[in-house]
């Protein structure tokens, strides 16, 4: 908003013992120059045009030109009295007086929209890198880090990107993908104060925002994500040694099984197999074969996770599917659960939801789906109410076939009333499934189907039913 383009001198009105003297202005960058208060006037001109909405030739009216005017005189006079004192004036402290001068004089909205351009211009000096003369940076952002505070490196958020984006051009080297792009949106939408996860947040959104139009976009995205698995999983985590990243890895598998059987999510006889034959079976490379939706959907429910932290990487994920299944094999079982990796981890076979929940665990139900038939009966009623609340709890689809129960207004012969058919009991099994299914942090709703057969009472089921209920007429 401070224009470099001088234009001339104002009237100082009444400091007309300063008129023959100048003072220097210090820069950000260490240099001086001498100053200018018609400088004043024209950034004061350009917050009101910013606010009007006008474009930054336009001529404000009278009336707002000469409040602008008003706001100058009090920054000058401010300045200038400083000045006379020997303080040395710098553009800093002329901004600040200017953000005084427009509060004090009630142009609030204006004061708020400098700041923020201010604020903004200093982000943008110190994602730069600009420096003074003496080699010291002018304006710094930090981070907040679980050790405490330290300097936003750009650099380093544009080497991840760069890294990401490579990886991806091995797998289409006819991709078009734009690395700089990424890295600017994010470093954009950074703050002063920012923590580590929202930068990782900022780099996989911005990747992510690309997909539709290249959708190679999906595997820089990924790779993005994979930084910040791996990092939050392994001991370490040298991204830029993917030899290095690869051993870590693998030596990490057995403390993984441990930690995890430690805390009582997996079950201990997983430490029955070949670990060190398992963990030399351990392929990371695979990991790069994920879309960003798969691997976000891996990593927001599948992955085991202990106090919001997850403990397995994906390649750890499929190894102890594998390991569940080939539990009870009774001979060279290590072998098969390698086998069954392999399948699993190279995406031709992958196991239903309930399998890739519990296998390994101390509940290793595998089962996926559910059917039912309930009675015109109350016990029965919710006796698979009660069935199917349970049967949530470690996921699978249900299905419950209603035929049997009577249609609204049939007659009740024991209390001599009128029925309202299925529809309130539906509620009551659909709130009940999907309750205990929230107790199952970030695990999916259930799928919860009603089933009727032809012939049934047509216009039972209202409009307004939930969408995870779905009536359906079930081929007689």
């Amino acid at each position: 908003m401070m224009s470099d383009q001088p234009t001339g001198q104002m009237d100082l009105h009444g400091v007309d013992p300063l008129a023959s003297r100048e003072f220097e202005v210090l820069k950000r960058d260490g240099r001086t120059e001498k100053f200018n208060d018609q400088r004043i006037l024209l950034a004061v001109e350009s917050a009101f045009k910013a606010e009007s909405g006008l474009e930054k030739d336009a001529k404000l009216d009278k009336e707002t030109h000469h409040a602008a005017e008003q706001v100058s005189e009090e920054v000058v006079k401010s300045i200038l009295a400083r000045a006379v004192h020997g303080e040395q004036l710098e553009i800093e402290a002329i901004q600040d007086a200017v953000e005084t001068a427009l509060m004090s004089q009630g142009h609030h909205t204006i004061a708020r929209r400098y700041i923020v351009y201010r604020e903004e211009r200093r982000k943008s000096r110190a994602l730069r890198g600009e420096r003074d003369q003496s080699g010291r940076p002018q304006a710094q952002l930090t981070v907040k880090t679980a050790d405490g505070d330290e300097l936003l490196d750009p650099t380093r958020i544009r080497r991840r990107v760069i890294r990401a984006c490579k990886q991806a051009e091995t797998l289409n080297p006819e991709g078009r993908i734009n690395s700089r792009s990424i890295s600017d949106e994010a470093l954009r939408n950074l703050y002063d104060g920012v923590s580590t996860d929202e930068i990782d947040k900022a780099v996989i959104l911005a990747a992510r925002a690309r997909i539709e139009a290249e959708p190679d976009y999906t595997y820089v995205a990924a790779g993005l994500l994979l930084d910040v698995i791996y990092r939050e999983v392994l001991p370490e985590a040298p991204a830029r040694n993917p030899e290095k990243l690869a051993e870590v890895h693998r030596s990490h598998f057995v403390s993984y099984l441990h930690a995890a059987i430690r805390c009582g999510r997996l079950s201990d006889s997983l430490l029955d197999f070949d670990l060190k034959r398992i963990s030399d079976a351990l392929d990371m490379e695979r990991d790069r074969k994920f879309q960003y939706i798969g691997l976000q959907t891996v990593y927001d429910r599948y992955l085991i996770h202990h106090e919001q932290r997850r403990l397995e990487t994906p390649q750890y994920f499929w190894m102890r599917v594998a390991m569940g299944l080939a539990s009870g094999e009774e001979e060279d079982k290590t072998g098969r659960a390698i086998e069954f990796y392999n399948m699993l981890s190279t995406f031709r076979v992958v196991s239903s939801t309930p399998t890739l929940f519990n296998s390994g665990t101390l509940h290793p139900q595998l089962s996926s789906c559910y059917l039912s038939t309930v009675m015109d009966d109350l016990e029965h009623i919710f006796k698979v109410v009660s069935d199917d609340a349970r049967l949530s709890k470690w996921a699978g689809g249900l299905g419950n076939d209603w035929t049997n129960v009577r249609a609204t207004g049939s007659h009740i012969k024991g209390t001599n009333g009128s029925s309202q058919g299925v529809v309130p009991f539906l509620k009551v099994d659909k709130g009940l499934a999907d309750e205990v299914n929230g107790t199952q942090v970030m695990k999916p709703m259930p799928d919860l189907d009603a089933l009727l057969e032809k012939g049934v009472s047509k216009g039972i089921f209202g409009t307004k039913m939930r969408s995870n209920i779905n009536a359906a007429n079930a081929e007689g």
